[in-house]
């Protein structure tokens, strides 16, 4: 009996947990304040440039800008790969946006390409030299052969003594 109290006990306490009013509730509440509307100051004046020539790479490019605080004016310069030059001319501030003019200078170049050529083959070049002769003798030696520092060797024993007898049979003549 107990068991079904505790087992409804803890059924009941499940389910409060997960009521709409409590637990995992998606609904989002609506925001307590309103978005500020877009406030646009005075900004900072300023007046810059910069400008790459390289001849090596190819690169020629540059831009210029400067602005009173409310319009920007400025202009950038950029070298296409077909030889013309591309200028966009533009201004911009808070009521127009951004009001860009394009132009280009010079006229479009499209040269011929050429198929692709292999790059050639080659082989190692022969020596331009040949093997050296030599240029020194086998050398003579600079010594003289040693000389013995030791005597014939001597012998410091005799002949040895015998130090057994002449043996003795042990048995008896044969009997007929």
């Amino acid at each position: 009996m107990n068991a079904k109290v505790i087992l409804i006990a803890c059924l009941v306490s499940v389910a409060a947990a997960h009521s709409p009013d409590r637990g995992y509730n998606y609904r989002k509440p609506a925001p307590a304040y309103s978005a500020p509307p877009p406030a646009y100051g005075k900004g900072m004046p300023f007046d810059f440039a910069y400008g790459v020539v390289d001849h090596y790479t190819g690169n020629d490019y540059s831009h210029n800008s400067n602005s009173d605080g409310n319009v920007v004016n400025g202009e950038y310069r950029v070298l296409l790969p077909d030889g013309r030059t591309q200028i966009v001319t533009y201004t911009a501030d808070h009521e127009h946006g951004y009001v860009a003019q394009v132009t280009y200078e010079g006229e479009a170049q499209y040269p011929e390409t050429k198929p692709y050529q292999p790059a050639p083959t080659y082989s190692a070049p022969a020596p331009a030299y040949s093997a050296p002769a030599p240029a020194y003798s086998a050398p003579a030696p600079a010594y003289s052969a040693p000389a013995p520092a030791y005597e014939a060797p001597v012998p410091t024993y005799g002949t040895p003594a015998p130090v057994y007898e002449a043996p003795s049979p042990v048995y008896g003549a044969p009997s007929h």
